[in-house]
């Protein structure tokens, strides 16, 4: 295996081409007026043994240093001709399972991976994988009938695609809904068979149900609930521990005194001025 990855290392070195050890190296070009060379490093995907892997071995390809402009289906239709191609994943680092596969959206789409990326390649029959690895270059990724958009006319045809359609939208919407819809139904009812049903070690799992349904707290609740954690947090303070504090609270007394002593003269001089006279 060593001596075969040398073998490799030595023919990339002697055309030109620098590849990591134990990677093959292929030329692609972004069009015909390019003049540069972009390179693939493509190489078996292999695990240690005892290392669990969801890619199917000696059918899956792994690619390293994907560009940007490089799409799943660009880079399927790119080695296409070394076989017929399962699949193909774009990912930002390598992992050894698939990412769980989510019904594809028109709309809501997840955030691409922005840089460089690295692919998983997987084809139907082993000898896709060996028939990649002897293929030469150079590739061209954006042809007259497969063009790629980059650079100002991608970003307008991603602002393009960014507006929706309101009546789309709400289709989309409402399916979604239907479905959690169904999924929290389904649990519910699988949760109400299992309720009071031990399990295989005899366990019974238990679980609390008011008579009356769990209503939203209002905004007015909510700020009641925060009032009272307050004042219980104001009660575990500590008070009068410190010097300082003593010091504080003595201080804040005597003016409260000060303020009362002024507050009952001021009262007592208004009594004495409306003071009058009344014999009868």
């Amino acid at each position: 295996m060593v001596a075969r990855r040398r073998k490799r290392a030595a023919r990339d070195s002697a055309e030109g081409i620098l590849s990591p050890p134990g990677y093959a190296a292929i030329q692609i070009k972004f069009s015909e007026k390019q003049r540069t060379y972009h390179y693939l490093y493509i190489k078996e995907h292999r695990v240690r043994e005892g290392t669990k892997s969801s890619w199917p071995q000696k059918r899956t390809l792994f690619v390293l240093n994907v560009p940007p402009y490089c799409t799943e289906e660009c880079l399927s239709r790119l080695l296409s001709p070394c076989g017929p191609v399962q699949s193909v994943e774009l990912q930002g680092k390598p992992e050894l399972a698939e990412s769980p596969k989510e019904p594809k959206s028109k709309i809501f789409h997840p955030k691409p991976v922005s840089g460089f990326q690295v692919a998983y390649v997987v084809f139907q029959k082993p000898s896709g994988v060996s028939a990649a690895l002897a293929l030469k270059g150079p590739l061209l990724v954006s042809t007259e009938s497969h063009p790629v958009k980059t650079g100002i006319h991608k970003w307008i045809s991603d602002y393009v695609e960014s507006v929706l359609d309101p009546e789309a939208l709400r289709v989309e919407v409402d399916t979604f809904m239907e479905a959690y819809d169904k999924k929290i139904a389904k649990e519910e009812a699988k949760a109400k068979e299992e309720e009071g049903v031990p399990d295989d070690e005899g366990w019974v799992k238990v679980t609390r149900r008011g008579r009356r349904p769990v209503l939203p707290r209002t905004e007015a609740a909510s700020l009641r609930v925060l009032e009272r954690e307050k004042q219980k947090r104001a009660r575990k303070e500590l008070l009068n521990f410190y010097a300082w504090q003593h010091r504080e609270t003595k201080m804040e007394h005597l003016a409260q005194l000060r303020k009362k002593f002024e507050e009952d003269k001021q009262r007592i001089e208004l009594m004495r001025a409306q003071r009058k006279f009344r014999p009868y």
